[in-house]
């Protein structure tokens, strides 16, 4: 099973890019994020006829998560995080696709830091942790995929100098992630490429993608498990270069 995770930057204005991507790769799974469409403009119609069925949980101008499943509707089983329940921002949503739990998120990006919309992100990721440690008690497999606006640690920015005071790279906000690896959640990526760079996201402003000064920042967590099935993960560095692309690239793991 080929598991992808693809920030999309808007599914209505980028669809041709994301038709595109899917009719090369054809991932069995895919978690978008950034959808920046109301829940009755999701592009379903379009998805359907190259081959995928989908959940999703759309909002207006920001946010917006959905999960794809090639050849079938996925079988939705939680949209939002327990404890958050006044939080109206579309931020999680998970189904149950060929016995694996697939959880899609996009966490907020949280600048300015400090302030208001900081602190809602670390108050998003307590939310996330304290879900994501009831489904490790399950022992099932589940994988945890998306935007998670946060690089773990220096191997995973281009210049983090430059990043010390921003909310994807605070102390507070690695310590949040590096929380739920600590409780039992392996990071796929680094799991099977412990000392290389990679990248996921690149800034359209000054040749970001041209001079690779990237940052990673969409993740894989993946139950133990799930451990042992983890044959592959890659990052599809070309679709960043298409005309109109996302500023993300995605991202896809292989299960054995």
């Amino acid at each position: 099973m080929r598991i992808a995770t693809f920030n999309v930057n808007g599914v209505n204005g980028r669809l041709d890019v994301l038709l595109r991507w899917l009719a090369q790769d054809q991932p069995d799974v895919v978690c978008l994020q950034e959808l920046k469409a109301p829940q009755d403009r999701f592009p379903i119609a379009a998805l359907e006829k190259a081959g995928y069925g989908a959940i999703w949980q759309g909002q207006k101008a920001w946010n917006g998560v959905a999960i794809l499943a090639r050849g079938e509707t996925p079988l939705e089983t939680r949209r939002g995080l327990p404890g958050a329940a006044d939080d109206i921002q579309s931020r999680y949503i998970e189904a149950a696709i060929e016995g694996i739990i697939v959880g899609c998120l996009y966490a907020p990006n949280g600048n300015p830091a400090p302030g208001a919309k900081f602190d809602y992100k670390l108050r998003w990721f307590e939310c996330l942790r304290s879900y994501a440690a009831g489904l490790l008690e399950l022992e099932l497999p589940v994988v945890l995929a998306g935007d998670f606006n946060v690089m773990p640690t220096d191997l995973d920015v281009y210049a983090p100098e430059r990043w010390r005071d921003d909310a994807l790279f605070r102390p507070e906000v690695r310590k949040a992630f590096a929380a739920m690896t600590n409780d039992g959640w392996i990071d796929a990526i680094r799991h099977l490429h412990p000392d290389e760079r990679v990248y996921t996201f690149w800034k359209y402003l000054r040749n970001a993608f041209g001079r690779d000064a990237g940052l990673r920042i969409d993740h894989f967590l993946v139950s133990p498990a799930l451990a042992g099935d983890l044959a592959s993960v890659g990052v599809d560095r070309d679709v960043r270069g298409w005309a109109h692309a996302s500023d993300h690239a995605p991202v896809w793991l292989r299960l054995r």
